[in-house]
């Protein structure tokens, strides 16, 4: 037992049997201070003395060491006294301090609730990535429930744009502005703003900030427009990873539905369909928006509208899939919870093929045979402060002949569901490298929130090893 239990086994036996601290203090030849350093369990004693204190007491040591439960009020103020030696107590600059008679057992109760609570609070956030998978593969479902299609939302981005009078088309930067006067808000470019932010409100004076230093890669409209649909939207502060995720997607959403609203992109996309040469690129144009913004819009419209399940993937030139989107049943990697983002995606899929095409002005088409199915995607490159990234869509092998690139001769196949696809090296190179290295990972700290578990998460060794073996001294 340690001392602070034996401590208090003893303040019990004595209290128990009606003798103050002075008392036993001179029964067992000892001053009452040495006593009472070893009640509050601050020092523990011999074994000869504690047979002088249980004979002092009319006991035995076992019945001192004996495993049966404190009172309430001696097991309370043991959990405070360990808590107050903890980290919880540490980090919040609390001191230890003695717990007198007179402190009342209901505050005690009370101390030991809060100090569970912060660290429930703490573990919570220490367990974010798994919070973040099991958030994702929630509200993936949601999106695949419903073809990533947000009714409501769509319909707000048409009450916003009707209400400024858009007529169509690409929306403008001016039209950006004239939405944030719409909704209260004037616009203000600043060259200090916070690094960690695109935007910051100022609800109570009605100003946006945004930053007066956009790269050449910036649209100046989406950074408005995010800001603007936080605020058309009444989000508040999230209390949980899940609602904040929900209000990205919420906001990301309603941000494409002004950019390129259902109205006049649905009848764009059904002719194209009519001809057979639907183009993620033909709609980025039309709307003068990225590709990823395109990408994303058709997402949420050719289910709904065109018939077309579809898939959609942003990989980071790492290999990790960041963000992604399904309701065609292509079969892509997930961890134990069911999140496929932070999962490395197959080296032979267009998304990380892409990564080796020279030719990025132009798209990028494949075919994939795969377990579950012929599966065709168009892939674009694009660049942002975190490295490359890959942008696909695709679909099943029967709905090709609506798309322009159908007649690609690329091929590939995908038996990401076989461990030695994708998910481990070549036996031969790891057998010759996996104990003689060590990578030194460079994945940037924004997915490590979802990446999976593993000796060196977000590494692809298959490109280590054969780094390794081409380098090697002959």
């Amino acid at each position: 037992m340690d001392p602070l239990t034996i401590g208090r086994r003893i303040r019990q036996l004595r209290t128990d049997r009606g003798m103050t601290l002075e008392e036993l203090a001179s029964a067992v030849d000892r001053a009452p201070s040495q006593l009472s350093m070893i009640e509050n369990g601050r020092r523990e004693p011999k074994l000869t003395l504690l047979q002088s204190i249980a004979r002092a007491l009319g006991s035995s040591i076992d019945a001192i060491l004996e495993s049966e439960p404190l009172d309430e009020r001696a097991t309370l103020e043991i959990s405070l006294e360990r808590a107050m030696r903890g980290q919880t107590f540490q980090a919040l600059g609390i001191p230890p301090f003695r717990i007198g008679k007179t402190v009342p057992t209901e505050a005690l109760k009370a101390m030991l609730a809060l100090q569970g609570e912060i660290e429930r609070l703490r573990d919570e956030r220490a367990a974010t990535p798994e919070e973040a998978r099991r958030a994702n593969v929630a509200l993936r479902k949601l999106m695949r429930t419903q073809n990533n299609y947000f009714a409501e939302l769509e319909l707000e981005a048409r009450r916003i744009l009707d209400a400024v009078d858009h007529p169509g088309g690409p929306l403008t930067q001016r039209t950006a502005s004239d939405i944030a006067a719409h909704l209260g808000f004037t616009l203000h470019y600043v060259p200090d703003l916070p690094q960690t932010t695109r935007s910051v409100a100022d609800i109570k004076n009605g100003r946006l900030y945004l930053s007066s230093r956009l790269t050449t890669k910036g649209d100046p409209r989406t950074a408005v427009l995010q800001a603007l649909s936080s605020r058309i939207l009444g989000h508040r502060e999230p209390t949980s990873y899940a609602e904040f995720l929900r209000q990205r997607v919420e906001t990301n959403y309603l941000t494409g539905a002004l950019l390129i609203p259902e109205a006049h992109a649905v009848p764009f996309l059904q002719e194209a369909k009519k001809d057979r040469s639907i183009s993620i690129e033909d709609l980025r144009d039309a709307y003068s928006v990225s590709y990823e913004t395109a990408a994303h819009r058709f997402t949420n419209l050719a289910t709904v509208h065109l018939g077309l399940p579809v898939h959609f993937l942003k990989v980071h030139e790492s290999g990790v899939i960041t963000k992604v989107y399904e309701n065609d049943d292509v079969n892509f990697p997930t961890d134990r919870l069911g999140a496929i983002e932070g999962q490395m995606c197959c080296r032979k899929w267009t998304s990380r093929v892409v990564f080796d095409v020279d030719d990025h002005f132009n798209p990028y088409y494949q075919y994939t045979d795969t377990g579950n199915g012929t599966y065709w995607c168009t892939a674009r490159v694009e660049l942002s402060s975190e490295g490359a990234h890959s942008i696909s869509v695709g679909v099943r092998f029967d709905d090709t002949r609506w798309f322009l690139g159908r007649d690609t001769p690329n091929r590939g196949v995908s038996k990401h569901s076989v461990e030695v696809c994708c998910r481990r090296a070549p036996a031969e190179l790891e057998a010759a490298w996996r104990e003689q290295s060590w990578p030194n990972v460079r994945t940037p700290r924004t997915l490590l929130a979802t990446l999976p578990t593993g000796s060196f998460p977000g590494v692809d060794t298959t490109d280590v090893y054969e780094f390794l073996e081409a380098h090697a001294p002959r």
